[in-house]
Formats: C-alpha cells, sequence, structure tokens
C-alpha cells in the first residue's frame, strides 16, 4: 500500500508538470496560475502545493526534467580522466541543438524559458537561480575547455574563458533563431556543420589567444 501510495504520488506530480508545461507554452507563464493548472491536471489546488512550494518551485522543476541529461555530459567535459574532452563538448553542443530539435518537450520548455516567461516578484528567486546557472555553465564549458588544452586538443595559449562564452552565447542565439523560425533553419540535420565550425573558430580564431606574458 505504501509502495503504491508514493507512485500514486508521482503520477500526480508528473502529471501536474506535464500539464504546467503545456499551459505555461499556450498562456505564458506570467498569465498562469496555479489554478488553471490544477484545473487542466484535473487536481485541486492543495495537490500542487503538496508538491512544490509556489509557481517558481513548479516552473524549475519543469526546467530540472530536460537539464539533467546535458549536466551529465557536461561534467564529463572536465574530468581528468576523460580522454576526449573535446569530442564530448562537440557532443554537448550537439545534444543542445540537433537534440532539442528532435526532442519536442525540450524545444517546448525552452521555448517557455526564451519566450514565455517574464521573471516577476511571483516568481520568486526563479532569476537568480537562473542567472547562476547561466554562470555556472559557463564555468563548466571553461573547465571543459581547459582539460582539452591539457590533453592537447586545443592551443596551449586559447582563453578558455573568452572561448566559453562564445560557446555558451552561439548555443543561446542559435536555439533561439530555430525556435522563432524552425522552417528556416534545419538545426536537426544541418547542426553538425555549425557545431564544426564553431569549434574551428576555437581552435583558429588569434582573438580568441591569450594576451602574451609580459617580464
Amino acid at each position: 500500500m505504501v509502495r503504491r501510495t508514493k507512485e500514486e504520488a508521482q503520477e500526480t506530480r508528473s502529471r501536474i508538470l506535464d500539464t504546467a508545461e503545456q499551459v505555461f507554452f499556450e498562456k505564458g507563464v506570467s498569465r498562469t496560475s496555479l489554478t488553471d493548472i490544477a484545473e487542466a491536471a484535473g487536481v485541486t489546488r492543495g495537490a500542487i502545493y503538496w508538491h512544490f512550494k509556489n509557481k517558481g518551485d513548479l516552473f524549475e522543476a519543469m526546467l530540472a526534467r530536460i537539464k539533467l541529461p546535458m549536466d551529465e555530459v557536461i561534467n564529463s567535459t572536465f574530468d581528468v580522466h576523460e580522454p576526449d574532452p573535446l569530442g564530448r563538448l562537440r557532443e554537448l553542443v550537439m545534444m543542445c541543438l540537433a537534440g532539442t530539435a528532435a526532442n519536442p518537450q525540450r524545444a517546448r520548455v525552452i521555448n517557455i524559458l526564451f519566450f514565455k516567461c517574464e521573471f516577476t516578484d511571483e516568481m520568486g528567486g526563479v532569476l537568480s537561480r537562473h542567472q547562476e546557472a547561466i554562470h555556472d555553465s559557463r564555468e563548466k564549458i571553461a573547465a571543459g575547455l581547459q582539460n582539452a588544452v591539457d590533453k592537447g586538443q586545443l592551443p596551449a595559449d586559447l582563453d578558455a574563458g573568452r572561448a566559453a562564452i562564445m560557446l555558451h552565447a552561439f548555443i543561446g542565439g542559435i536555439l533561439s533563431d530555430w525556435l522563432l523560425n524552425p522552417e528556416q533553419l534545419d538545426l536537426r540535420y544541418g547542426a553538425a556543420t555549425y557545431v564544426d565550425a564553431l569549434f574551428d573558430m576555437v581552435r583558429q580564431a588569434p582573438s580568441l589567444r591569450q594576451a602574451p606574458a609580459t617580464d
């Protein structure tokens, strides 16, 4: 009975998240109330508060469902025992681009984050946590790039921090363009060309090199 109760609770939580995703996408986050989500999910507001503290907490749980696979890949890029950190970085970028184009749920959630979310007071600390997540992602990409430098896969004088900013901005910019005009950008099957060009830039661009040390 206890196991069944836990399974039912998990099913209810998943249904709430699935429903929130759909309603946020259709109405926008600021125009969606917890009552809207409860009614669409066929649950009470109390059921939502049993699983989530507020709308911001629910929103972050929705984001977390699409981040976990990418987190595993990005963590491997700066593992000193990883023999091919550059390959893992490329895998990460491909997962973010082609993987998103092939995954309707991930595309929908990113669309909500990019275009249908206003970071109002009602969302609590979501904005600050999102800013922290961006900073953390850049730091991890920089660590992965430095790992690739240490493995001899990238130039020894690469400015990993600057290159990480470029990679992060590239991913967000390509995704934004694709979400706005998916018919104009073949992201599912054409991402490899853009990604390879990006890493060619990282390898070759003089502006991504560290300034020579001075005495």
